[in-house]
C-alpha cells in the first residue's frame, strides 16, 4: 500500500500501519517517541473534500511536515490558516446586510468550526502524549481559542439568518394584514351602495310601476332613504367578524390523530 506519509519520514512501523489511504479523521499517534499529527487544512464550502497535513515531531523534538514548512512554525502557520480565516468571515459578518449574505458566511463558518474543534481534540492528544512540549502547550491553547470564536461566529451568522427569515415574514404578515383591511373596507362600500345602486336601475327602467306620477322630489328622496336603510343593515352584516375559534359560533379542530 502506498504511504501518503514523505518517504523520506523515518516513523515506526507501528504509526504507519495505523494509516489508511487518506488522511481520516484529525488525530494524534505516538509511539516509540514519535508523534505524529494527522491534521486538515482549513475547509471550503465550494471544496467538501478533506485534504490531509502531516506534522512529525521525532524523539530530538524536531517538527517536520509535509505542506507547511519544517520546525514547529509549520505547526504554528497552519493554526494561522484558521485563524485569518476566522477573522475574515467575522468581518464579512459584521458588513452583511441580506439573507443570501448571511447564509453564505454560514456555509463556511459551518465546517470551518467543525474542523477547528476536531483541530483542538487533536492538539490536545498529541499535548498529553507529549506533556513537554510547550509549544505544544501554546498552540492547543490558541486552538481552543480559534473553537469558540468559530463557534460564536457561526452561532451570529445564523441568530442573523434566522432573524433576517422572520423580519420579511413579519413584512409579508403586515402587508397581507393591510390588503385584507383595504378589501374589507371597499367591501363595506359595496354593501353600502349596493342598494341604492339595485334601487336605481329598477326605478330607471322604462316600465309602468306606479311612481311616474308621484310627487317630487319627496318620493326620490324615500327611494334614497330605503336604499341607504338597506345599504347600512348590509355594510353591518357583511363587517361583522367571525367569532374566535373556541368561542361560541366557531368549533375548534380536532387534533390529528397519530397512527
Amino acid at each position: 500500500m502506498k504511504s501518503i506519509l514523505p518517504s523520506a519520514w523515518t516513523l515506526p512501523q507501528r504509526i504507519r500501519d495505523r494509516l489508511g489511504e487518506t488522511a481520516g479523521r484529525q488525530r494524534a499517534m505516538e509511539a516509540e517517541g514519535h508523534l505524529l499529527l494527522v491534521l486538515h487544512q482549513p475547509p471550503s464550502a465550494a471544496d467538501p473534500e478533506r485534504i490531509g497535513r502531516y506534522f512529525w515531531r521525532d524523539p530530538t523534538g524536531a517538527w517536520k511536515s509535509n505542506a507547511c514548512g519544517a520546525g514547529i512554525q509549520g505547526l504554528k502557520s497552519h493554526v494561522d490558516e484558521f485563524a485569518n480565516k476566522i477573522d475574515k468571515l467575522e468581518d464579512a459578518l459584521q458588513v452583511a446586510t441580506s439573507a443570501a449574505s448571511f447564509y453564505g458566511i454560514l456555509r463556511e463558518l459551518t465546517p470551518l468550526a467543525r474542523t477547528t474543534r476536531h483541530l483542538h481534540a487533536a492538539l490536545q492528544h498529541g499535548r498529553e502524549l507529549c506533556p513537554a512540549d510547550r509549544d505544544l502547550i501554546a498552540l492547543r491553547d490558541r486552538a481552543g481559542e480559534l473553537e469558540r470564536a468559530a463557534e460564536l461566529a457561526q452561532q451570529d451568522a445564523q441568530a442573523s439568518l434566522d432573524f433576517q427569515v422572520a423580519y420579511h415574514q413579519e413584512l409579508e404578515s403586515q402587508r397581507s394584514y393591510e390588503m385584507a383591511v383595504a378589501t374589507h373596507r371597499l367591501n363595506l362600500l359595496v354593501a353600502l351602495f349596493f342598494p341604492i345602486a339595485t334601487l336605481s336601475s329598477i326605478f330607471g327602467m322604462n316600465m309602468a310601476h306606479g311612481f311616474e306620477n308621484a310627487p317630487a322630489p319627496a318620493t326620490f328622496y324615500v327611494v334614497l332613504g330605503a336604499g341607504l336603510i338597506a345599504g347600512l343593515i348590509l355594510a353591518i352584516g357583511v363587517g361583522r367578524r367571525p367569532a374566535p375559534i373556541g368561542q361560541p359560533g366557531r368549533t375548534k379542530p380536532a387534533p390529528p390523530r397519530r397512527t
